[in-house]
């Protein structure tokens, strides 16, 4: 129950940049919004993880997946996070607070050399203005923006349970509709 608890603790008292969704019927269930932090190309967007709890938790460490898109070079396509916490580094007093901190700092600091994102890692080491120009595309194109917040749209799933990252925008004008679409077909050629 120290699991609940820990929780409990974060959903009522969030970390910095980072909210902890409570699902009262299953707590192994952790899903986090974690805020692009500023002057990061993630400044702006908000990320949905998710923490997958092993069944000997906390002696082994849990898996992380970022469900928002993202161009990063220790996420992978898929979402799997890769950073040594998660890993070779888990002590089991470390805590959920901990592991999702951990993952807000690798938003901060990158480190390519253990890359999962190959493309992102080598761009990143490479050139640094071409990943920085690509991971704000990203992140503009895939997460929430602080604009969407401010305007009451939830994280949450829909009532036709798609999620709100993957659903259309309402649209303010003919010009932001065409600059969206490049955006999108921007994307799809990279």
């Amino acid at each position: 129950m120290a699991l609940a608890k820990e929780i409990r603790k974060l959903s009522q008292e969030p970390l910095d940049g980072i909210k902890v969704t409570l699902n009262e019927d299953d707590v192994a269930d952790i899903c986090a919004e974690i805020g692009g932090p500023e002057q990061t190309p993630f400044e702006g967007g908000v990320f949905k993880v998710k923490l997958v709890l092993p069944t000997d938790y906390p002696h082994a460490p849990p898996k992380g997946f970022f469900l928002t898109r993202i161009f990063h070079p220790n996420i992978s396509k898929t979402g799997e996070i890769c950073v040594n916490t998660l890993k070779k580094d888990w002590k089991s007093d470390l805590g959920i607070g901990h592991v999702l901190q951990v993952v807000r700092c690798l938003l901060i600091n990158p480190f390519p050399e253990s890359a999962l994102n190959d493309e992102a890692g080598k761009l990143f080491m490479e050139d640094y203005e071409e990943y920085s120009k690509k991971a704000r595309m990203m992140t503009e194109v895939h997460a929430r923006t602080s604009k969407a917040a401010a305007a009451g749209e939830g994280a949450e799933d829909g009532a036709d349970g798609e999620p709100v990252e993957k659903r259309q925008k309402p649209v303010d004008s003919k010009a932001a509709e065409k600059q969206r679409l490049q955006k999108k077909k921007s994307l799809k050629r990279l």
